[in-house]
């Protein structure tokens, strides 16, 4: 298991921006799947979603749960017939062939259900709270940045769609992990050279604005 790392960025009382790095836990199947530790696994998962989502850019969302749930029952049930089959031919007795499967638990716990709550929770109002920040211009500079990201969003959506987003989000969650955890080492070199000139343009940016000026006084006090 390959151990994950957060970079988190820190403004420090006038010695400039610190840079931490703080090791996130793995995350189990999730992290085997999009980082390919099992290629037929993964490669399951990646061309049934693929397909899946494609079909849904082409044909209406019940149109594509509606075939695809014929599609599996159809395999469960010819291979139930088959299995029944076999067995009465060969006068064995292996019980239900999907026994496994339907004694397997699939409830929630009263404890996942709260932790799960919890983090959702607290996602939300940290979304909520930056959303605040950046719409109420807490700090100019970076509601001007939160500006340009929304309005080059404005050609995102002008080119693609809502579904094809969701394709393209996709494919990218089963193959940059995978390139940034083969190529680690030149990219955050790259990533660490675009932060300090993004760094050192903001810093230029909130010295030349009064009101950028004010508002970090504020703070201070």
């Amino acid at each position: 298991m390959v151990k994950r790392q957060n970079s988190r960025y820190t403004n420090g009382n006038g010695n400039g921006h610190a840079y931490q790095r703080q090791e996130l836990p793995p995350r189990g199947p999730v992290e085997s799947l999009i980082y390919w530790r099992d290629v037929k696994k993964s490669g399951a998962v990646f061309g049934a979603g693929l397909t899946i989502l494609i079909a849904m850019s082409l044909f209406s969302l019940i149109s594509v749960f509606s075939y695809v749930s014929l599609l599996a029952l159809f395999g469960t049930v010819s291979f139930r017939i088959y299995k029944n089959v076999l067995q009465a031919v060969q006068k064995t007795s292996e019980g239900h062939p999907f026994k496994e499967y339907l004694d397997t638990d699939l409830a929630l716990s009263q404890e996942k259900v709260q932790q799960l709550s919890t983090v959702a929770v607290a996602h939300v109002n940290a979304l909520v709270t930056e959303l605040r920040r950046l719409f109420l211009v807490e700090d100019l500079v970076d509601s001007i940045k939160f500006g340009v990201v929304l309005y080059c969003l404005t050609y995102v959506g002008a080119i693609f769609n809502g579904m094809t987003c969701v394709i393209i989000a996709f494919v990218a969650l089963f193959t940059l992990p995978k390139v940034y955890e083969n190529n680690k080492q030149s990219i955050d070199a790259y990533l660490e050279l675009v932060r300090s000139k993004i760094l050192e343009v903001s810093d230029k940016i909130k010295a030349a604005v009064p009101i950028g000026k004010k508002a970090e006084t504020e703070k201070d006090k």
